[in-house]
């Protein structure tokens, strides 16, 4: 990801209203699209990644497997598959389960404010991770990651909290 990467603007139904330089929106929280990958195993384990040290924000913190947003023109689904290469180096069949607003402060005067599509789908393998964007990963069952999440909050992105939340609902 560079800083020219742009999001597509949304409202809360879905309308395109314009693009805009990635990090601008995060500064600005406008309200954008963005999607969230959950790939298990057939152990029944999340993949979840530490983000690079060196992301221009929330480096080092652990999230689900892949999160990023859909290009001007690319559906949901597309930018979900192209992210899920481009960090975890493997591909697979996703299937959408639901969307939802959210919106949470990233620090460094920046937040997030998304349309967030959720996907699930399975893969067998260790991922190929693309040290640029991911700095390590792991599988982990999701009682386990309940319990850490509760009791090191600090170790987690402020987005993956919120969808976890919201996607445990949904289970």
């Amino acid at each position: 990801m560079t800083g020219t990467d742009k999001v597509v603007l949304v409202n809360e139904s879905d309308d395109p209203l314009g693009v805009m330089e990635k990090q601008e929106a995060h500064i600005a929280g406008v309200l954008h699209r963005a999607f969230s990958v959950f790939i298990y195993n057939d152990k029944g384990e999340l993949l979840i990644q530490r983000r690079a040290m060196h992301k221009y924000h929330s480096p080092g913190l652990w999230t689900n497997t892949c999160c990023s947003h859909p290009r001007q023109g690319e559906t949901y689904e597309e930018g979900a598959k192209r992210r899920l290469m481009e960090e975890m180096g493997f591909t697979t069949d996703l299937e959408y389960l639901f969307d939802f607003v959210y919106k949470a402060d990233v620090g460094q005067g920046l937040t997030e404010h998304e349309l967030d599509y959720v996907f699930t789908g399975t893969y067998n393998q260790d991922p190929e991770i693309n040290p640029e964007e991911v700095a390590s990963y792991q599988w982990i069952k999701l009682e386990d990651l309940k319990k850490d999440m509760t009791t090191h909050p600090e170790k987690y992105t402020a987005w993956f909290k919120i969808i976890f939340k919201e996607y445990t609902h949904h289970l």
